[in-house]
């Protein structure tokens, strides 16, 4: 059974990762089960998120 949630990200976010879905051919949703999935993986593989520095704020280099 899979949860519903609200989730609130900046319209720059959800442009980057919805160009990154459309590359990968999943919706944003998908995109992003994806994505969490693969942290919570690499968290229990090595004790560690993907990145030291993942609560730092993002900076998006968008023309």
């Amino acid at each position: 059974m899979k949860k519903q949630i609200p989730l609130r990200v900046s319209e720059q976010l959800y442009n980057e990762i919805n160009k990154w879905a459309e590359d990968d051919f999943r919706s944003v949703n998908g995109q992003i089960e994806y994505l969490l999935t693969e942290c919570v993986r690499q968290r229990k593989k090595n004790g560690k998120y993907v990145s030291d520095e993942l609560d730092k704020p993002l900076e998006l280099d968008i023309e």
